[in-house]
């Protein structure tokens, strides 16, 4: 079963969570996702199946999306909804054009602390372990990208924003640092992931969604409860799948001719004239099966790089 399935993932869920539950649905042992959500988001978490878990790689650095709401007046020790108040309730007095000018001073490359409440580990112990003994959390400062962070709406104590920021970047951090720069101090009360790179909300689906159709596919309402492998009519499974004509998009595409296949299931290179300039091409078996990326060798020779078949 390969492919790439967006999911919707619901508050109160871990992104290994939803790994674990679409393994156990589909019935498919090698699933990996593109980028953690916290247990409180929701949103856009890809998942690579099969052999496109091969793809991961060309995903670490992607670009993430969002929108979400700012609750001022009081920050939290773990810069969100979550976590217990840092202080006494202050009085907010702010306009959204204030918000924007704020937020506006965001923009651009930013070195940024991540929360005391994250994973980042020191001394090869997360920091959310420590954070929660009480112990002192000192994380180092690391380099982003904030590409937007614009308010949208205000009503006296909860801002409205959409954010595009590069990977590795905390929202909460900035939410936090927001309140911090206005003075009655805020956190992020919701937050909603809206792409990962090409992977947008608009073609993701609920993990209800996935266990209905898995069902439908395998025609056995008990299925969850049966043997944890079996077989399913991919015909309906696959239709959730994301084309893969819309994967890794940056890459042109081209169609192998027949003769190229062989080759390429071996790790051969061939040639592809028609992209005698491009450093990497994604390969197709007619217009819908990725076979492979190849990356130029010299000239029109191209040697695959990740195999998909």
């Amino acid at each position: 079963m390969d492919g790439v399935l967006i999911i919707n993932k619901p508050a109160g869920m871990t992104s290994h969570d939803v790994v674990a539950r679409v393994r156990r649905i589909l019935g498919e042992r090698s699933v990996g996702h593109l980028g953690t959500l916290d247990p409180s988001a929701t949103g856009v978490l890809p998942l690579v199946l099969g052999r496109f878990t091969r793809l991961a790689q060309f995903y670490n650095d992607a670009d993430k999306r969002y929108e979400g709401v700012i609750r001022f007046g009081f920050a939290t020790d773990t810069y969100d909804a979550e976590g217990e108040p840092a202080g006494p309730p202050k009085p907010v007095s702010l306009s959204l054009e204030q918000l924007k000018e704020a937020a506006a001073r965001f923009a651009g490359h930013l070195e940024q602390i991540p929360p005391p409440f994250s994973a980042k580990k020191i001394g090869g112990v997360p920091a959310y372990k420590l954070a929660r003994k009480k112990q002192e959390v000192e994380l180092k400062a690391k380099p982003v990208e904030i590409k937007e962070f614009e308010m949208v709406s205000w009503d006296g104590e909860r801002a409205r924003f959409k954010a595009w920021v590069s990977s590795g970047t905390y929202v909460r951090s900035l939410a936090h640092e927001l309140g911090q720069a206005l003075g009655p101090g805020a956190h992020l009360e919701e937050l909603t992931r809206t792409a990962v790179r090409e992977f947008q909300l608009e073609d993701a689906y609920s993990l209800e969604q996935i266990d209905a159709r898995s069902r439908d596919s395998q025609g056995n309402s008990d299925y969850l409860h049966n043997t944890h492998y079996q077989t399913l009519d991919m015909r309906g499974i696959e239709s959730l799948f994301l084309h893969p004509r819309l994967i890794l998009p940056e890459f042109p595409a081209v169609t192998a001719p027949p003769e190229a296949l062989v080759k390429i299931r071996h790790g051969a290179a061939v040639n592809l004239p028609e992209f005698s300039k491009a450093g990497m091409v994604r390969v197709f078996e007619g217009q819908s099966r990725l076979i492979c990326l190849a990356k130029r060798v010299a000239g029109t020779l191209f040697q695959p790089k990740v195999v998909l078949i």
